[in-house]
């Protein structure tokens, strides 16, 4: 099999001071002797993209890098030092931002917390990512992607499907016998929704949209769990006799209000997973917090295992993340009308 790979390449760039993304030639990249050379057919489009063209002051950035965290792409060229015979060439795999270094020596890679490693690749948050053809990947951060599930929603699942499983099974460890609250029903929270679902667990849901809370109901969410538009939270917990009975809050806006609503509903001795960051600060009731003895939990993406479920949950049917498709030169104006809410729920860049 041989694949013609051309010198360059055109990629949406971050060039440190601008902060607008830069349509750049740049040379193709080799292959990494530990993992792969990529041709990307998928790349997913993320608000975290718009922070990231803001945030300049991370040790591990860059002056100029390649956007996309969330990629989805084939095989075209194999390191020397890959033995693991699973990945050929022509193998589509999904792509982990963040694999972290592996070494049993790295603190965070060894109590299971490879997203937060320093040392590791960091494709699109600092370091070259997936809005461009090609990508050199180390092999840890491959995921073999399961037949029938499309490229877009592969590189999608990275992220806003991985993070909320992470988060959900992971972090706040929901159970079935439980009773969830779910704040917020966008490209994250509706995924998250659907592994609720799947784990089994009762489910509240609140969003602003009425049409999002219309979907929620067509994926199996009784009535009188939807909170009505307008309806005041701790109102609906009191009317349905809910005062004790929430075990877990997942908040997927993090707003003042939702994060405020959140530790008055939530019983004692429960959980509040934090995700969505719509305020970058929110205030904690320290009496409230104290009283109840709550548990409050934030997470960050998710583990190449726990991609590798999501990935099988999605080819079951039993999660199915709702994306529309985009070329690669219209990311600019995607991210612009993600931002805006403009979009529904996700967008992957498509070659």
């Amino acid at each position: 099999m041989t694949i013609s790979v051309p010198l360059s390449m055109h990629a949406w760039r971050k060039h440190k001071g601008n902060p607008s993304p830069v349509w750049e030639e740049i040379p193709v990249p080799g292959v990494p002797r530990s993992g792969f050379l990529v041709k990307l057919l998928a790349s997913g489009v993320c608000h975290s993209d718009q922070a990231l063209l803001e945030v300049e002051d991370r040790p591990h950035f860059n002056e100029k890098y390649t956007l996309g965290h969330e990629g989805c792409g084939e095989i075209i060229a194999i390191g020397e030092d890959v033995k693991d015979s699973r990945f050929r060439l022509g193998t589509r795999i999904a792509c982990v931002a963040v694999p972290g270094c592996g070494e049993k020596s790295c603190s965070e890679c060894s109590r299971g917390l490879d997203q937060l490693c320093p040392n590791g690749q960091h494709h699109g948050i600092g370091q070259d990512g997936f809005y461009a053809p090609y990508v050199a990947i180390d092999a840890r951060g491959a995921v073999l992607v399961p037949e029938g599930v499309s490229s877009a929603v592969a590189a999608v699942a990275t992220d806003a499907v991985n993070t909320a499983y992470h988060g959900i099974v992971r972090r706040a460890e929901v159970k079935k016998e439980e009773t969830v609250f779910l704040f917020g029903l966008g490209g994250l929270g509706f995924n998250a929704l659907q592994v609720v679902r799947y784990i089994g667990a009762r489910v509240i849901v609140s969003d602003l949209r009425s049409e999002k809370l219309e979907l929620a109901v067509q994926k199996g969410v009784p009535r009188e769990n939807v909170v009505s538009v307008g309806k005041g939270i701790p109102e609906f917990v009191a009317d349905n006799g809910l005062q004790g009975k929430i075990d877990t809050v997942l908040d997927f806006v993090g707003s003042h209000q939702t994060f405020h609503d959140a530790q008055q509903i939530v019983r004692p001795g429960g959980k509040i997973l934090c995700v969505g960051t719509h305020h970058r600060q929110n205030e904690v009731d320290m009496k409230i917090g104290i009283r109840k003895r709550l548990s409050i939990i934030f997470t960050y993406g998710g583990l190449p295992e726990d991609l590798v479920a999501v990935l099988d949950l999605i080819a079951k049917g039993t999660i199915q993340p709702r994306v529309e498709t985009k070329s690669l030169p219209e990311m600019p104006t995607v991210l612009k009308d993600l931002c805006a809410g403009k979009i529904q729920d996700r967008v992957a860049l498509v070659s």
